[in-house]
């Protein structure tokens, strides 16, 4: 909705400046001529804010005013020189480096003369405010541009570039106006405080507070946009395309290999020759897994509160059985949990879930009750065909650890339109 809004707003402003930029491409004015007007404008902004400090008395608050007009005017050249280089098709990776630059030396020397215009009028607490604003503005920046240089996009948030130029612009020539009209004296007093709560610059200073804030609340939220971002590619480029590798991993981590229970008999031709455990006396097991080259097992269990009803936000538990070590239950690590044997749900409603794996997203499972004993279990159509799961087994025999030679993926459970029938899918890789 925001997004939209700017984008709205933006083309807008265009329609009206349009006319304006043809005429600046007509007289030979290049992006980067326009984005240097821009910062020499902003040093006029400064110089406007270093007389107001020398020059003028501390209730004077026609400095501010006119800074503020400047400030608007000087903003203005940070829409026209890219409409310049887009309309006069003059666009270059360099013209968007010196933009970028260029804009964080106009913010920083604007801050300068304002926390100077401050300082030297005793509003000690608004110049570090302005200053802490200074910080916000310049983080929102970086962190925008070196989560795009690491290859992810991060835009958004309030404050930025635009919206600090028109806040402090607005607020500035709101109170050079005040100042003019009620005094650049004036206080607000309110009845039992020994203090005024209110000024003629507390039009200019306020906002400026509320900007510091906001800027640097920006910042961190872009900086918790770009780590997701980071975390999905980093997690993309990890699981590659390479079909052994993500084997590999699967036997690594533990991920999608044997979830239900399954005697080694059923196992056909060519058997492990492991002897697995049948997990028993779990309460609420809905099916587990199993591989070789060892009897540990992961569990899937149906994820209950006190009251008997399933948690909608975790609907299933997932632990291994370590028979291995003396059939200890262990919880699963963070790489397991993530990137493995972990479980995405999603609540369809009506006591329905969405089940997949997340390191198998595309096999999709569903958890509801069964209408033949009015208990939950987890389906999936294999081989085209809707089974009740039960166990999963991955036969491996030979090669090395990270390039397992895996024989089959065997899947057991019930037809899920006949719960009597045994169905045993066997799925070679």
């Amino acid at each position: 909705m925001e997004k939209k809004l700017r984008d709205s707003l933006q083309q807008g402003i265009y329609k009206v400046i349009n006319p304006f930029v043809k005429g600046l491409i007509k007289i030979g004015l290049t992006p980067n001529a326009v984005t240097t007007i821009g910062l020499i404008l902003n040093i006029g902004v400064a110089i406007i804010f270093v007389l107001g400090a020398e020059k003028s008395n501390r209730g004077d608050m026609s400095y501010i005013g006119w800074g503020g007009a400047l400030v608007l005017f000087a903003g203005l050249f940070d829409m026209l020189d890219g409409q310049v280089a887009r309309l006069g098709n003059m666009s270059s990776k360099f013209g968007a480096l010196y933009d970028s630059v260029l804009d964080r030396y106009s913010e920083m020397i604007m801050f300068l003369g304002i926390c100077y215009y401050l300082v030297a009028h005793h509003y000690f607490l608004s110049s570090l405010f302005a200053f802490v604003a200074l910080i916000g503005s310049m983080m929102v920046s970086y962190t925008r541009a070196r989560a795009e240089g690491l290859g992810v996009e991060c835009k958004g948030g309030l404050m930025q570039r635009p919206e600090r130029v028109v806040t402090i612009g607005v607020f500035a020539i709101a109170c050079g106006i005040a100042g003019h009209f009620i005094g650049g004296n004036y206080k607000l007093y309110v009845p039992g405080i020994s203090f005024h709560v209110f000024e003629t610059m507390s039009i200019f200073t306020m906002p400026i507070t509320i900007m510091a804030v906001l800027t640097n609340i920006t910042a961190i939220k872009r900086l918790q946009e770009a780590k997701k971002g980071l975390e999905a590619k980093e997690f993309s480029e990890r699981k590659g395309n390479n079909k052994a590798a993500l084997i590999a991993g699967l036997v690594f981590t533990g991920s999608l290999i044997g979830v239900f229970s399954f005697s080694a008999n059923a196992q056909g031709s060519d058997p492990s020759p492991i002897t697995f455990p049948t997990p028993k006396d779990i309460s609420n097991q809905l099916f587990y897994l199993q591989r070789d080259p060892n009897t540990n097992t992961i569990i899937c269990q149906l994820n209950v509160d006190k009251h008997g009803e399933v948690n909608k936000d975790q609907p299933v538990n997932v632990f291994w059985i370590r028979y291995g070590d003396k059939g200890e239950k262990k919880e699963l690590n963070y790489i397991q949990r993530k990137f493995a044997y972990g479980i995405i749900s999603k609540d369809l409603g009506n006591g329905q879930f969405e089940l997949r794996f997340t390191s198998h997203k595309k096999l999709p499972m569903y958890l509801n009750k069964s209408g033949t004993d009015k208990k939950y279990h987890v389906f999936a159509t294999i081989n085209n065909k809707k089974m009740q799961l039960e166990r999963i087994f991955l036969r491996i025999e030979g090669g090395t650890f990270w390039f397992p030679n895996v024989k089959y993926v065997e899947i057991k459970g019930f037809d899920a339109s006949e719960p009597s029938k045994v169905l045993v899918e066997r799925i070679k890789v």
